[in-house]
C-alpha cells in the first residue's frame, strides 16, 4: 500500500510516474514492517494469539523490524558516506566514475513503528471485513 502511495505522491507532485516506488525500499512508513505485523496480526486472528503460529509469526515480524532501523539503515548511512567520498575523487581516478550506492536501504525507529501501526490497522479492518461477510 505504501509504494502505491508513494507512486501517487510522485505523480501528484512531480507530474509523472515513478514505478521504481514500486519497489523501492525506505521511505514512511515502512511497508516491510506493515506487511510482517499484517501477517502476523491475521495469523492471531485466524489461528489465535497464543499458538505456536503466531508466535512465529511475531519473531519473524520483530526480525523483519530490527533489521529494518539496524542493519539496513546503517548500511544506507554508510552508502552515504562511501557516494560523497566518490564524489571528490579527482575525475583521473579510476573509482570517480562509479555508479552511486543506493542510501535509502533502511528505516528510522519512526518509519517502523508508523508500518506497523499500519499494518495493524490493516489487518484489523481485514478481519473485521471478514466477521461481516460471514454474517451475511
Amino acid at each position: 500500500m505504501r509504494q502505491i502511495l508513494h507512486c501517487l505522491t510522485c505523480r501528484y507532485k512531480e507530474r509523472r510516474w515513478d514505478l521504481k516506488q514500486l519497489i523501492g525500499s525506505g521511505g514512511m512508513p515502512s511497508s516491510h514492517s506493515a506487511t510482517v505485523t499484517a501477517l502476523a496480526m491475521a495469523v492471531g486472528f485466524q489461528e489465535g494469539f497464543g499458538g505456536p503460529l503466531f508466535a512465529t509469526a511475531l519473531i519473524l515480524a520483530c526480525v523483519v523490524m530490527y533489521d529494518a532501523t539496524g542493519v539496513r539503515l546503517q548500511a544506507g548511512r554508510q552508502a552515504e558516506v562511501l557516494n560523497q567520498i566518490v564524489y571528490e575523487l579527482p575525475a583521473e581516478h579510476p573509482l570517480a566514475e562509479s555508479r552511486p550506492l543506493r542510501e535509502l536501504l533502511g528505516h528510522t525507529p519512526a518509519q517502523v513503528i508508523a508500518g506497523a501501526l499500519l499494518g495493524i490497522v490493516t489487518a484489523v479492518i481485514g478481519h473485521a471485513i471478514i466477521l461481516v461477510c460471514s454474517q451475511i
